[in-house]
């Protein structure tokens, strides 16, 4: 690969180079013509900017399933898990019979990292660190709730270091914020609180969850909620939602805004549990999808908070598309960002096929619909999913297509922006989530 690089790189002092091309001759002859994006994307290769690299060997996905429809989100239907060493094309159509897992007590909302999961399972009295192997879930170590007690599904979370994970989320009575801080080597619980942040006048209770960001570089907690009338689906939001600034050592909120425009966070009840609604960018700016109800229109926003900033840039929205909702969202280096949002007008059911991926040029604030030799990619039903992963610089995502038996896993690369077709995933049970796991 570097002999070729460097091939085009010497070439390209004899090349005739305009703003839009990149000319190569022989002699007179003129042997091959690149645009400038395709000459970034291949000379400048080594420089371009790989997001999560690991040794895939090492490494291995599970799928989530469901039983009877699309789940997620207090859905009461079954949940399997298959796991897979890998996703392309070679492991064919991906089955779950006979070789999956039941998670029971457990659901597909939970947080992951490395090799393990973390959850709060359906009895509501403990924290459980476990895996799933041999087609069982292995509890590794629990720990009984001390001061504070969160409910299944509904709880914010955010890593503060490769072993301590913070959980947050509103009390009982939805009136306060309580946190708890555990070790997850041994699932000890460090320190634990509640915070008393503000309710907007004319309201009584805030959103169960939210969502939870940390940021390294100042030891800054950065958690959203709003305010409501009652708890519950009945309910009235206020207009805004508001953006604490936590500092994280001694958990002192050290700043409160309302986000400068009328807009609810993603994720209010359940966090980050199932789908990724915040991500950094290699420079630091932290972005959190909303979105804003405009007529009959949940249309997306994604706002950022600049580094060393601790409230929200009203001069920035990243995602200006105004068809429906923004639904996950993650970094995949040089500026890009993978998004799973919905069109409207097709249908906001949990199972309408109304939904499709696109990438966000974040500096431009640009959407571009991923196609598949020169065609939009269909519109996928599941609502509360999270079927992509990014690895080594590319994204593998999944589909489930209205007029197809199967869903298909695509591969996109970021750094060429081809999209290829990986397995396919047995259509008898619905598709709703991806995991990478350390094996």
């Amino acid at each position: 690969m570097k002999k070729i690089l460097f091939s085009i790189a010497a070439l390209l002092a004899s090349a005739s180079i305009s703003a839009q091309t990149v000319q190569l001759f022989k002699g007179e002859t003129l042997v091959k013509e690149y645009t400038q994006d395709e000459v970034d994307r291949v000379v400048f290769k080594e420089a371009q900017e790989i997001v999560n690299p690991i040794d895939e060997s090492k490494y291995h996905y599970d799928l989530y399933l469901t039983v009877g429809k699309h789940g997620g989100m207090s859905s009461k239907n079954t949940t399997l898990v298959r796991s897979i060493d890998g996703l392309d094309a070679s492991k064919g159509v991906i089955t779950i019979t006979g070789i999956g897992t039941e998670l029971g007590e457990y659901t597909m909302e939970s947080i992951s990292k490395d090799g393990y999961y973390y959850q709060i399972p359906s009895s509501a009295d403990r924290f459980t660190k476990y895996q799933i192997k041999d087609n069982t879930v292995q509890v590794v170590q629990e720990q009984p709730f001390r001061e504070n007690t969160f409910k299944p599904r509904n709880y914010a979370h955010a890593w503060l270091n490769d072993n301590t994970l913070i959980l947050m989320s509103s009390d009982g009575e939805n009136k306060k914020v309580i946190w708890t801080k555990l070790n997850t080597d041994d699932m000890t619980i460090l320190s634990e609180g509640t915070l008393e942040l503000p309710i907007d006048e004319g309201f009584s209770t805030i959103t169960t969850s939210g969502l939870l960001a940390y940021r390294a570089a100042d030891n800054k907690l950065f958690y959203t909620y709003h305010s409501k009338t009652v708890s519950g689906k009945k309910s009235t939001s206020a207009k805004k939602f508001h953006l604490a600034a936590i500092n994280a050592a001694d958990m002192s909120v050290e700043a409160n805004n309302l986000s400068f425009e009328n807009a609810e966070e993603a994720g209010s009840a359940y966090g980050e549990l199932m789908q990724n609604f915040t991500m950094f960018d290699k420079a630091g700016n932290l972005y959190f999808a909303a979105f804003q109800t405009v007529g009959d229109v949940e249309q997306g926003r994604l706002y950022r908070i600049k580094p060393g900033e601790i409230n929200f840039d009203p001069t920035y929205n990243g995602f200006t598309n105004t068809d429906g909702k923004l639904l996950t969202v993650q970094y995949i280096g040089n500026g890009k960002a993978f998004a799973y949002s919905r069109t409207d007008s097709e249908g906001t059911a949990i199972d309408s096929y109304s939904h499709y991926y696109s990438v966000i040029d974040l500096k431009n604030c640009t959407s571009t619909r991923l196609t598949y030799n020169g065609k939009q990619l269909p519109y996928s039903g599941g609502r509360f999913s999270q079927r992509s992963v990014v690895v080594n610089g590319k994204v593998y995502f999944g589909i489930n297509a209205e007029n197809e038996t199967n869903s298909q896993i695509y591969i996109y690369d970021a750094l060429t922006g081809e999209v290829t077709k990986g397995a396919e995933v047995d259509g008898s049970h619905f598709f709703d989530m991806i995991r990478v796991i350390k094996n």
